[in-house]
């Protein structure tokens, strides 16, 4: 139980801290402080996540950051996908699961390393990708095919790979939107922890649905622990640089990253 609270504890910090990108660590937490299989550690990490999620939105819909049409567009395309991805998850064996759940932490990290390299310089103005604006009279986003296609091709995105790895999906949709939308980054963020609280909701229920079995006790603790070290996180991030955070951050991805490889090769 101790373990337990204390992996919530720093999951929730890291989420705090780095903002819808740092529920990436949650499965890696439980695999190797719990010893569990991914299969079992992903219903688990979804429900803190999400729930922290949650509360993180309505804060931002307090003041009125979230584009929600945008953020349960999104959500639509991406639950059904949940199912898809928890199906694949089920018929790969841990070791391709750890393999691939380490690729994806190598590639977040190098981007937020870019970026860092990058700092302070802008690249919203130049990004050619970019289908969805937001009307100057209105403050609301201007909705077109391409707008719809690119926000469901997130979503969609999001949602396998909730259920596939047991991720939030912030590392998919922040910079995403940063390339399609000119929407501001703590719009972006908002609407982000919107839809990992929907699509985290579905992918605990497809995970359920698939015959993983929710401990309850420990899932209500993890998650009471996460929610409160995200609160400590982020009256700690004030404190910080953000480029510190965004390099710290990185570089713990890549070091635990690397311990999932070792343990993926070496059977543990």
């Amino acid at each position: 139980m101790f373990s337990s609270l204390l992996l919530g504890a720093i999951v929730g910090a890291v989420l705090g801290l780095t903002g819808a990108g740092g529920g990436i660590l949650a499965v890696p937490a439980l695999v190797v402080g719990m010893g569990w299989p991914m299969q079992q550690a992903t219903p688990v990490a979804l429900v803190a996540v999400a729930g922290s999620a949650a509360i993180g939105a309505l804060e931002a819909f307090r003041r009125r950051l979230v584009r929600y049409r945008a953020a349960f567009f999104m959500a639509t395309a991406g639950v059904p996908l949940t199912s898809l991805g928890v199906r694949i998850a089920h018929a790969l064996s841990q070791r391709v699961l750890l393999t691939l759940f380490a690729i994806v932490m190598l590639v977040v990290a190098v981007r937020l390393l870019s970026q860092a390299l990058r700092h302070g310089q802008s690249e919203r103005e130049d990004s050619r990708l970019c289908v969805g604006r937001i009307n100057p009279d209105t403050g609301r986003l201007v909705w077109s095919w391409t707008t719809g296609v690119a926000l469901a091709a997130t979503g969609a995105l999001t949602g396998l790979m909730t259920g596939l790895l047991g991720v939030g999906g912030g590392f998919i949709i922040v910079p995403m939107l940063r390339k399609l939308t000119n929407v501001s980054m703590h719009g972006i963020v908002a609407t982000s922890l919107m839809v990992i609280a929907l699509v985290g909701s579905g992918g605990v229920v497809s995970t359920i649905l698939h015959g993983t079995t929710l401990p309850l006790e420990l899932t209500l603790w993890f998650s009471l622990t996460t929610a409160a070290g995200m609160v400590v996180g982020r009256l700690v991030s004030q404190r910080l640089s953000a480029l510190h955070v965004q390099v710290g951050f990185a570089s713990a991805l890549i070091c635990v990253a690397l311990g999932l490889l070792v343990k993926a090769a070496l059977g543990w």
